[in-house]
């Protein structure tokens, strides 16, 4: 299996990045953290510093599995103004790479990149009008073509399930909520398929 990458950026949503990067490994998907700072320490909305496994280089990005956006502000608006993810986004997404993002992530990343156009999507309240061109959907995650977008800190469990469902299958993706005693997903009831 090729590598995925989940980005962060000073401001990044703390629940999001991490719940995602846990439950990816315990599917046993390789992932790595990468770092848009200046260094590898990145600190968080409410103030965790993290220290990424490696700094922004399109070299690392040879032909990635998923691209990984966690949310937060200001870490949303600091992931859309760094002009070399947006590229890379552009580049995976016109290649038919996988993309998932949640919270502002979706909006303020994806949608004002124009990458959700003729997609459904969904985001974190308020931030909707950020979505360029998707058919917005009320639901905690959303499914649709490549991408997998979540509402927001709460649904990130269900978001990094949903993931793994789409890239190693359901009975992967029910082993790993069943680990962690989660019973939310299994019934479809946190995921509208685009």
């Amino acid at each position: 299996m090729k590598e995925s990458f989940v980005f962060l950026a000073d401001g990044f949503e703390d629940i999001e990045a991490l719940t995602v990067i846990d439950l990816l490994r315990r599917a046993g998907m390789p992932v790595k953290t990468v770092s848009i700072a200046s260094s590898l320490q990145v600190k968080s909305a409410h103030g965790i510093t993290i220290t990424a496994d490696e700094a922004f280089d399109d070299k690392l990005f040879v032909n990635p599995e998923w691209l990984i956006l966690p949310g937060g502000m200001p870490g949303a608006t600091n992931l859309y103004e760094f002009a070399p993810l947006g590229e890379l986004l552009r580049r995976h997404s016109g290649n038919g790479g996988h993309i998932a993002a949640i919270c502002a992530a979706p909006a303020v990343v994806l949608g004002q990149l124009g990458l959700l156009e003729g997609e459904k999507a969904t985001c974190y309240p308020g931030f909707g009008n950020l979505l360029k061109g998707a058919e917005a959907v009320d639901a905690p995650v959303v499914v649709s073509g490549k991408f997998v977008t979540a509402s927001g800190p709460a649904k990130a469990m269900a978001w990094a399930l949903e993931i793994i469902r789409v890239q190693c299958g359901l009975q992967k993706m029910e082993e790993v909520a069943s680990g962690l005693l989660y019973a939310g997903h299994a019934d479809g009831s946190d995921c509208a398929l685009g």
